[in-house]
């Protein structure tokens, strides 16, 4: 057992200790939709001037973030990626998307603005 894979135990006097591992291949289960926490805003720096819709605050896998973006995307005609629990939309598109998301069963409020 590799020593960075020990849940928090440095040394033990008990002879009959054994080292729990810290599971790092885990995955995040995807909550269900009526327990996410999801923050929309517009965001407008480090982007040349131009405007994205973010939305933050995503529990789960990335096959279910990358397919709840690929609904948005669809129903906004708009571009835009997903990485690391965040959704980006190009453009300006808060009231729709926090429309489409309240009417699929998620729980989202519009932040900022």
């Amino acid at each position: 057992m590799k020593k960075d894979n020990r849940a928090g135990v440095v040394y033990s006097t008990n002879p009959d200790f054994s080292y729990q591992s810290a599971d790092l291949n885990a995955a995040a289960a995807t909550l269900p939709p009526q327990q996410q926490q999801l923050r929309v805003q517009l965001d407008k720096k480090q982007r040349g001037g131009k405007q994205v819709t973010l939305i933050t605050g995503f529990v789960g896998t990335d096959d279910d973030l990358q397919a709840l973006a690929k609904l948005l995307k669809t129903k906004c005609g708009g571009g835009g990626s997903a990485k690391d629990g965040e959704i980006l939309v190009q453009g300006d598109f808060r009231e729709k998307i926090l429309a489409l998301l309240v009417q699929t069963g998620y729980k989202a409020k519009k932040i900022g603005g």
